[in-house]
């Protein structure tokens, strides 16, 4: 554990390829309150009292075992008397059930045998609260630019394949952001070894998302495609107990809300 680097962000990346970008996206150069590192230069030198682990699974071999070795070698965790938690980013996807029913932190998940995606998150998630972290299962993430609406608007094509009451659950990219700090900020009584599922509980329909985005200045006037085919309806995220137990509340309180600010 270097305490040094108690009160430092870093980043970590596999190379050095997007490290100016990212200083550049952040807005300040490298210093001692930010820093891009790569996992070489941290590995087996540094330990950090509070992690977050938010890279996707592409790009890894083992992604389960890719997260758990960050929870045991760059993690000061609670068996070394850290006071910080380690948080891993998963997804909502992962949940079964029944089709259009409602969903929370105790849900029962897909069989991971039948989807290799869901297999790779859950062995992810069980690495992280087998050594003491916590999962938080987030919704689908949006930006203005960066989402289903924006494809769905752009793509020139007049019919979209899915159902267009077909349930989606989202998330602001900062209020995702948002929420891992919650979960730092909170005790290890209440994280430690926990599952929470995080969205902004304001759940849309596919046609509702591109009516939305057209309430943003930059959509405005494009066409609402048509959308085809039968498929799932999805399911209803209820995310009440997450939001409770880390005292947290999205900064935009629906998908619809946002895009009617982007003026």
């Amino acid at each position: 554990y270097n305490p040094i680097l108690t009160h430092t962000v870093i980043g970590i990346t596999k190379t050095t390829n997007r490290h100016e970008s990212i200083l550049e996206s952040v807005g300040c150069s490298s210093s001692d309150r930010f820093r891009v590192m790569t996992l070489e230069e941290v590995k087996d030198k540094c330990r950090f009292q509070d992690v977050v682990f938010c890279a996707p699974p592409s790009g890894f071999d083992d992604y389960g075992a890719a997260v758990t070795s960050a929870a045991t070698d760059l993690w000061s965790g609670p068996s070394e008397g850290g006071t910080g938690s380690f948080v891993f980013t998963s997804s909502g996807g992962v949940y079964g059930g029944v089709d259009g029913e409602t969903v929370n932190e105790t849900s029962e998940t897909s069989d991971p045998e039948s989807n290799p995606r869901t297999e790779r998150l859950l062995k992810a998630e069980r690495g992280t609260l087998q050594n003491g972290g916590c999962v938080l299962r987030l919704a689908g993430l949006y930006t203005l630019d960066r989402g289903a609406h924006n494809y769905w608007l752009t793509s020139g094509k007049e019919q979209i394949q899915g159902r267009e009451d077909g349930i989606l659950n989202l998330l602001h990219y900062d209020d995702a952001a948002g929420a891992c700090v919650a979960a730092l900020k909170a005790t290890t009584k209440t994280t430690s070894g926990k599952i929470f599922l995080v969205s902004d509980g304001m759940p849309v329909t596919r046609k509702q998302v591109c009516e939305s985005a057209l309430k943003a200045k930059k959509y405005r006037g494009m066409t609402v495609p048509s959308f085809g085919g039968t498929g799932p309806k999805g399911k209803l995220y209820d995310g009440s107990v997450t939001n409770e137990a880390l005292q947290w509340k999205p900064r935009y309180p629906s998908y619809d809300a946002f895009m009617a600010s982007q003026q």
